[in-house]
């Protein structure tokens, strides 16, 4: 046995004493998921960027894959093609806050992992933690195919595939197979395949399930057996399109890209694909024969295919958007899949939210009228009608309500409110305000337009055979 499967062994471990009480075994899961034998196949890489500052340090580590944007401690971890984002780290001096709390921030923050496997898994530091704000910790814990890690403090969890948590402080919990959680802070739960939950303590409540034998279509995950369903097959059938771009150390893009605009080195951009200003393309985003108008951002994991976005667009980390027409100021949640068909496109009118995890798979046309929340399966007009409300309507509720299996309680105008608050500050986090005639409303598709990215290599044989060297890099 090699030092990498005894670190294997040891994050399994840890994980499984963790969430003990919840009888959750994590290794019949996880042990064939990670492709030991390969990793000295794998690079890692970071970036160098005079917005980013450096504070790399890794210790007995299997980095295979990764990407680091800013400061990130990594201790005995095994990370394996993971994105960690540390674009929106605190700096010192900056005030945090938080209800009626205002934090002053003593030192940088920094992103400590230590103890964690994280399959092909998206990392994002945006963190609410007041408890921690100099530190975005994730520890003993283990999340599988395309989870999203987004502003989540995480100790001794199990994230499912296509799992996220989202703006949460996590304990102690498997977060099931499709689920998205946003609510605030959760300890010693185990989160159903296929749920979409958030809450706002003493603000609202968001809940919805989806059907479990309708969602195994999509994706399902079971010991001993990788993630199957439409999900995997649709993004492994694209798996070798980006095999160019990690496999070339310099390569030149073929686009135009307007000078307010940024597309990552690490995208793929197929032909017939025009990007307009202030436009953000994330690392690991696939655009095909597709329109991103002004200020349209594709995050990291995203799939835009066929499609027009007329602008100021969100797509969240792993949404997919297929034959799709979708007006301005849309925003389409973390992981949704929307997939129309060449002769019976998708149309989504302005200011729409598509929540999180929202699955749209349509063999005849399909609008969606603008100002709409839109949630859960829908496969035709008449889910449509069960699975959505306008945002005007929302807002009047102020008790009780439920559509279909979707259930809601609280201020429906506070839920509206905190989802386009939120949806403002991507837009300007992401630079898609910016004024070139002033510089005003700089943000990442400006700043991320010129970055050096270095590559780190595991040992090729021996003791440590795919373990990375101890190295610490800083600015």
């Amino acid at each position: 046995m090699n030092a990498l499967e005894k670190l294997f062994i040891r994050i399994v471990q840890r994980v499984n004493i963790n969430l003990r009480e919840l009888e959750f075994d994590a290794k019949p899961y996880v042990w064939d998921l990670i492709p030991k034998r390969q990793m000295t196949k794998f690079y890692a890489f970071y970036c160098i960027s005079p917005d980013h500052p450096l504070n790399l340090q890794f210790k007995n580590t299997g980095l295979a894959g990764s990407y680091f944007l800013g400061q990130c401690r990594v201790s005995n971890s095994l990370l394996y093609k993971c994105d960690i984002r540390g674009d929106e780290l605190k700096r010192e001096g900056d005030k945090f806050r938080f209800k009626n709390f205002t934090i002053p921030i003593s030192k940088n923050e920094e992103i400590l992992i230590d103890d964690s496997a994280l399959v092909k898994t998206l990392i994002h530091n945006y963190s609410h933690d007041p408890e921690s704000p100099e530190r975005f910790f994730i520890q003993d814990t283990i999340s599988t195919h395309y989870a999203n890690i987004h502003g989540s403090p995480t100790s001794g969890c199990f994230l499912g595939p296509f799992a996220t948590v989202d703006l949460t402080t996590v304990q102690d919990c498997v977060i099931g197979t499709f689920s998205y959680v946003q609510a605030g802070e959760i300890s010693h739960l185990k989160i159903d395949p296929g749920t979409v939950w958030v809450r706002s303590p003493g603000a609202f409540n968001f809940l919805y399930r989806y059907p479990l034998e309708k969602l195994k279509d999509y994706i399902y995950f079971e010991a001993g057996q990788p993630p199957k369903g439409i999900l995997m097959d649709f993004v492994e059938s694209r798996k070798e399109d980006f095999q160019r771009v990690f496999d070339v150390v310099n390569i030149e893009s073929t686009f135009d890209v307007p000078s307010t605009a940024s597309l990552d080195r690490y995208a793929v951009v197929k032909p017939s694909t025009r990007i307009g200003e202030n436009v953000l393309v994330s690392q690991r985003a696939y655009i095909e024969n597709s329109y991103l108008g002004k200020g349209a951002n594709a995050q990291e994991n995203c799939f835009i295919i066929n499609s027009r976005l007329e602008g100021n667009n969100v797509t969240a980390h792993g949404a997919k958007i297929i034959e799709a027409t979708v007006g301005e100021n849309v925003f389409v949640g973390f992981n949704s899949f929307l997939r129309g068909q060449p002769e019976s496109r998708l149309t989504i009118g302005n200011v729409c939210i598509i929540m999180p995890h929202t699955i749209i798979d349509i063999t005849e046309p399909l609008a969606i009228p603008q100002g709409q929340i839109v949630w859960g399966l829908i496969k035709n007009k008449k889910d449509l009608e069960t699975n959505s409300i306008s945002i005007h309507e929302l807002s009047k509720i102020n008790t009780r309500f439920s559509k279909g299996t979707m259930f809601f309680e609280g201020n429906g105008s506070s839920f509206v409110s905190a989802f386009q608050g939120r949806i403002h500050h991507i837009l300007e986090a992401n630079g898609a305000y910016f004024n070139p005639s002033d510089n005003s409303g700089l943000g990442h598709a400006q700043k991320n337009q010129k970055m050096s990215f270095n590559t780190i290599q595991p040992y090729p044989r021996g003791e440590n055979e795919g373990l990375f060297p101890t190295i610490s890099i800083q600015l």
